[in-house]
This record gives structure tokens, C-alpha cells and sequence, in this order.
């Protein structure tokens, strides 16, 4: 297995691998599965500002899963602060790929100057809470019955990693 920056030939097999999220499990809160052309245009907006989109692959080539990261929010006071996604392929799941692709994430995270990594699991996902936890995020908030999907209520738990470490000086502006 070896990670490497995705490009647009890799669309269609990070699509499968986001809609099969999409459609068995509650970690997207989407209904619907994206098509070519929201991905596509998803890919541009992260990769136009500058962010990672990863991929891990095995020995053959075949995509096992991504990760990347984008701003948490639009205003200005939050442009040191990333939100990421990692997403596997079914049969890659509790094979390490997913600890590689979110580590990948880190150094990219810090060289572009960000201070801190948020991921936004759902409450019910012990395994995701679990493997965040042992990245070094910790869980700083709870966000009760924010999402619905599969006819109930979700709760989303934001977890939090300090990429500079939480008391840095902050940014010489």
C-alpha cells in the first residue's frame, strides 16, 4: 500500500468508495449519492485552495480509500483551522490505511500554517471515535441531533487535534 496525491483520473474510484459511505453507513450525512459532476466540482474547490486529496492504493493500483481536508468554516477567523474526512473501501477497513491517510493529512496541514485538525464523527461510531483518539484528537464537543438519515436522529461529536500544539504563539501577521 503506498499514499499518493489523487488526480482527476482517480474521481471515479474515490466517488464509488464515497457513495458506498454514503448509502451503509451514518459517517457522511447525505442522503443521496453524489454524481461525477458534484465530485468533480468538490475536487476542484479543495485542490483550487490549495488542499491534499489522498489516496491510498494498494500494489495493483486499485484505490482503497482517501482522505483530505478543507477550511472548517468561511470566515476569515477560522483560516487556521481544517476539518478532514478519511473514507476506505469496505474490505481496506481496520487494515491501518485509514491511521496512514490522516497522518499523510498532518504535515500538509502544518505546512500550509493551519493550527488545529477538527473531525466530525457520528456519535455512534465508537470505531471512528476510537481510531480518531488514537491519532491524538481529542473529543471537545457534542452536537445532539443535528443530522438525520436512515429514519433517525444522529448526534455528531467534534473531535479536535492541535497541529502546532495547543499553545502556540500564534501566526506572525
Amino acid at each position: 500500500m503506498h499514499i499518493r496525491d489523487a488526480n482527476l483520473e482517480d474521481l471515479a474510484a474515490i466517488l464509488d468508495i464515497y457513495n458506498e459511505v454514503i448509502a451503509t453507513t451514518t459517517a457522511i450525512y447525505n442522503d443521496d449519492p453524489l454524481t461525477a459532476g458534484e465530485f468533480a466540482v468538490w475536487f476542484q474547490d479543495r485542490t483550487g485552495a490549495g488542499y491534499p486529496i489522498l489516496l491510498a492504493e494498494d500494489d495493483d493500483g486499485r484505490v482503497l480509500g482517501f482522505s483530505s481536508f478543507g477550511d472548517f468554516r468561511a470566515r476569515p477567523g477560522y483560516r487556521f483551522t481544517v476539518e478532514h474526512s478519511v473514507h476506505l473501501a469496505p474490505e481496506a477497513r481496520g487494515q491501518g490505511i485509514g491511521t496512514a491517510l490522516v497522518q499523510a493529512l498532518i504535515p500538509r496541514a502544518r505546512a500550509l500554517g493551519k493550527h488545529t485538525m477538527l473531525g466530525a464523527v457520528d456519535a455512534d461510531n465508537h470505531g471512528s471515535i476510537r481510531f480518531h483518539e488514537k491519532l491524538g484528537f481529542a473529543q471537545v464537543g457534542r452536537l445532539p441531533q443535528v443530522g438525520f438519515k436512515f429514519g433517525r436522529w444522529l448526534d455528531l461529536v467534534y473531535l479536535q487535534l492541535f497541529i502546532d500544539g495547543p499553545n502556540s504563539a500564534g501566526p506572525a501577521l
